[in-house]
């Protein structure tokens, strides 16, 4: 038998099982949700998770036309070898908002009236109801129209919703476009309208919902009228229902054939990317991203080597939107934030579960929404409250990158950022002018206010933002290993290619406290030769050590060796 193919990027279970790619099981859960007492769910996850090829697994069990399929589609899994007495039994009606134009309202409106028409065009000419699609309409008449003639023609019969990326469009207006938002999901708005009526017809033949998406930032004004949902995004019995478990990454690259000592080469990679994410306090188990774990997995397949970019681009552009959900929370509450986040100090407090947007976000709501988000993470609990924090280096370099965007819209003239040439200088020679002269362009053009919270933290911090951008270099710091480990260590990820790496120890001292340049030199000279005594830093080679004092915003740079 062949070796199955990875499906990165297929979000179509049928496709899935019938062009023979592997399959992570999840179809358990489907029997998990088909035993809860609630009858509509709302389930939210960040981008790029499978949520949608969890939807389409779900269309595929329960649609009434697949019954003939059945074994060739769930045979080989949990649910088709224990089956639920409602599979095959319904009708499936899915909408999928994503993909919506929202450089305005009248565009968002016409997009979300297309996708609903559409949806229900489809709906009609598979399961053979008499029933015009008139575009004319506004689309809560459509879907009431649409329900009346179902309960006429089908009487007895059920429909299934399944509503997929709910609130991507609302998202990308809240981003963008805020007071367009507001007027959508005001009282009278065309899309509340329609959840109005989707609510309605839970009366008569709809009797299951499914809705996922990404943020509850329109459960209070979009879904006012919506009150029937139960929310399981946090609920730890659904904690693994998309995303990829440790087993299962690890049972995944036996069933492709990855060696035992391939896999110790490079699951620690991925669990130091793709790994962390824990979306209830209660629950155990730790998530990996399933969809960078598939881009990470099928370039390695097909190039034999670790890929130097670990992220796809398509993935990357998802989370760059970082920024706007992050202006929605103004001036020094955001830096304060953006901040405590990249230091990984994290943040404990309740998660809030619906927003509303018409009210000024605080604090607590946006890290809230960096969690739906998929930019913190519950961590750990404390005091029965989440800790959340960043949960992996992807996260972390989203954030650098962030960090630094904010630093420079300070500044009063461009910053380069020569990324290349700093990696180069390093790897090649061992110098580190070019990192030290961009830091030192961020320190001198920040105003006199940002110097009042400067610290050998602050400056570290900048450095270690810049360093994350260094693509063939794996980065430690104290910030996230032992505080017996060096400020930050630059190691090459290649080290058959004699590339030289950095250590750099750090020290600060303000304007007034300039005679002690030397003495705090001396200092972080000894703890670099103290560094270099330990075993893991002795087997670094072509290791060149560095101290760099700042005296305000003036760095003061030696080499050590």
């Amino acid at each position: 038998m062949d070796m199955k193919k990875l499906p990165y990027g297929i979000s179509n279970y049928e496709e899935l099982i019938k062009e023979n790619y592997y399959y992570v099981d999840k179809t358990m859960y489907i029997e998990k949700l088909e035993n809860l007492p609630e009858k509509r769910i709302l389930f939210l996850r960040p981008r790029k998770f499978g949520k949608t090829l969890f939807t389409s697994t779900l269309e595929n069990y329960y649609d009434l036309k697949k019954e003939n399929e059945f074994e060739e589609l769930f045979g080989n899994t949990y649910i088709g070898k224990n089956p639920t007495k409602l599979k095959n039994t319904y009708h499936i009606l899915k909408f999928n908002f994503s993909g919506i134009d929202t450089s305005n309202e009248e565009t968002t409106m016409k997009g979300f009236k297309s996708k609903v028409a559409s949806s229900i065009q489809l709906f009609v000419e598979r399961y053979g109801i008499d029933f015009f699609v008139n575009k004319e309409d506004e689309a809560e008449g459509i879907l009431d129209n649409l329900i009346k003639a179902f309960t006429i023609q089908k009487a007895g019969e059920k429909i299934y919703v399944v509503v997929d990326e709910y609130d991507h469009f609302a998202n990308e207006l809240l981003g963008f476009h805020t007071n367009q938002f507001k007027e959508l999901v005001s009282k009278n708005g065309k899309v509340r309208k329609w959840y109005e009526i989707l609510k309605e017809g839970t009366e008569s033949v709809i009797d299951r919902i499914f809705i996922t998406g990404v943020a509850p930032i329109t459960l209070d004004s979009l879904t006012s009228g919506f009150n029937i949902g139960t929310d399981i995004t946090q609920d730890r019995d659904f904690n693994e229902m998309i995303g990829f478990t440790k087993a299962e990454l690890i049972q995944m690259m036996e069933d492709i054939e990855i060696s035992k000592a391939e896999q110790e080469e490079i699951l620690p990679i991925m669990k130091e990317s793709y790994d962390g994410y824990r979306f209830a306090v209660k629950a155990e188990e730790k998530i990996y991203n399933s969809n960078m774990c598939l881009y990470f997995l099928n370039r390695y397949i097909r190039f034999k080597e670790i890929p130097d970019q670990l992220v796809d681009m398509n993935i990357a552009s998802d989370y760059s939107k970082l920024g706007k959900m992050l202006d929605l929370c103004q001036g020094q509450e955001r830096e304060k934030i953006i901040e405590k986040t990249v230091e990984g100090k994290g943040f404990v407090g309740e998660i809030t579960e619906k927003f509303n947007p018409a009210i000024e976000f605080t604090e607590k709501d946006l890290i809230s929404m960096l969690f739906y988000l998929g930019y913190l993470t519950i961590e750990d609990e404390v005091a029965g409250y989440a800790k959340l924090n960043i949960p992996n280096k992807v996260m972390k370099e989203i954030y650098a990158d962030y960090f630094l965007q904010v630093l420079r819209e300070n500044t009063p003239i461009s910053v380069e950022q020569n990324y290349s040439e700093i990696a180069t200088e390093i790897a090649l020679e061992g110098k580190i002018d070019k990192l030290v002269s961009l830091a030192q362009k961020y320190l001198e053009n920040l105003s006199n206010r940002d110097y009042m919270k400067f610290d050998e933290k602050y400056i570290k911090l900048i450095f270690y933002c810049i360093a994350m951008n260094l693509k063939i270099f794996r980065l430690k710091s104290e910030m996230e290993v032992q505080r017996k480990y060096p400020d930050i260590l630059l190691i090459p990820k290649n080290q058959t290619k004699g590339y030289k790496g950095i250590m750099i120890e750090f020290k600060y001292l303000k304007k007034e406290q300039a005679e002690k340049l030397q003495e705090k030199q001396e200092e972080a000279k000894k703890q670099i030769e103290e560094y270099a005594e330990l075993e893991e830093i002795k087997d670094i080679l072509d290791l060149n050590f560095y101290t760099i004092v700042a005296v305000n915003d003036k760095l003061y740079v030696q080499k050590c060796n």
